[in-house]
């Protein structure tokens, strides 16, 4: 049997770039590999969206035609809904018995994120527990392997303890599953001072039109001590050049703009221009195939409904598993 992945998003608007550097790409590689399952984690996108349902609700098929449009095949990979499995609800619940108030305080995503949404003391219960939802996810499936972008990496080791500390008290239920993180795993945003997030409207979409792309392009932020085209710039974090090394194909031009770049030879413009046209190349096949869909609302409904309808089938068997180990499945003449 192939071996289980999980991974996904949250619906909150659309797709960008970032999360193609940091998940994406590796989902479309993996699916012909791996048994794949990609969660639209709505559930968890109202932990700090509760009073805004409306947002995520209208994001699901968005996020669902983003993952389809760069090249998921809902024959190799399923895609479903979080709230559209109960079972990920009540496996939350019992792992909150396994976790510690302190512990989910020193996680360094957590708290990085209470400070940028600035919650201050007044922080949901259902966000400052997420990552204890976000294991639920993930073990459910048995997910063997989870793809994620760095910042995730401290979720995923509170999801190993968690698996951990289950299978030690009640017997071996659970895989411990191991991350994967992509191979630009925090992609810079456009203005270079964050990585790239719907948040910090900092973002290239997916779904951006040629002309949207262009002038976010022409707005991107450079090296800060290059004031004339003459003078020597800087390549290795400058964000013109880290989309240009992860976007253009054309590494024999990356190079020679670099060389150029460093010894005042080449102005921003010209380094913008040509990102922009490499850009443009990459996601025009992505807009295609979003058009595709876009056009296909019923095909759409139907990935997801199918996708639900086989995930929330594996979650009946796992949660079958864990009350039997715990000892708690009355209904099947446990008395």
């Amino acid at each position: 049997m192939k071996k289980r992945i999980l991974t996904g998003d949250r619906p909150t608007g659309k797709l960008h770039l970032g999360h193609f550097a940091g998940s994406l790409k590796n989902r479309v590689e993996l699916q012909d590999k791996y048994e794949q399952f990609i969660i639209v984690a709505d559930v968890q996108a109202l932990t700090d969206n509760f009073k805004t349902p409306e947002k995520v609700s209208q994001s699901v098929c968005e996020v669902v035609m983003d993952n389809l449009a760069v090249g998921l095949d809902p024959e190799k990979s399923t895609i479903f809904i979080q709230s559209g499995i109960p079972q990920i609800a009540e496996l939350t619940v019992f792992f909150a018995n396994l976790v510690t108030v302190s512990r989910l305080s020193r996680n360094p995503t957590v708290k990085a994120e209470i400070g940028e949404k600035n919650f201050g003391t007044s922080v949901p219960l259902g966000f400052f527990m997420y990552p204890v939802s976000q294991a639920a996810d993930i073990l459910f499936l048995n997910a063997d392997l989870v793809p994620v972008g760095d910042d995730q990496l401290p979720h995923i080791e509170q999801t190993r303890e968690i698996a951990r500390s289950f299978n030690n008290i009640y017997g071996t239920v659970f895989n411990i599953p191991q991350a994967l993180v992509g191979e630009c795993p925090r992609l810079v945003g456009i203005y270079g001072n964050a990585k790239m997030s719907k948040s910090l409207g900092n973002c290239i979409y997916l779904s951006d039109s040629k002309e949207d792309l262009k002038k976010k392009v022409m707005k991107m932020f450079t090296d800060p001590n290059r004031i004339h085209s003459t003078d020597p710039g800087e390549t290795e974090s400058n964000p013109v050049f880290v989309y240009h090394r992860m976007f253009n194909p054309n590494k024999g031009e990356v190079t020679e703009l670099a060389e150029r770049y460093k010894k005042g030879a080449v102005g921003d413009i010209e380094v913008k221009e040509k990102l922009f046209f490499a850009l443009n190349d990459f996601l025009e096949p992505i807009r295609e195939k979003r058009r595709y869909y876009e056009e296909r609302p019923n095909l759409v409904k139907e990935i997801i409904n199918e996708g639900t309808k086989k995930a929330r089938k594996e979650a009946e068997i796992t949660m079958s598993r864990v009350k039997e180990a715990m000892g708690i499945n009355y209904y099947g003449g446990n008395c």
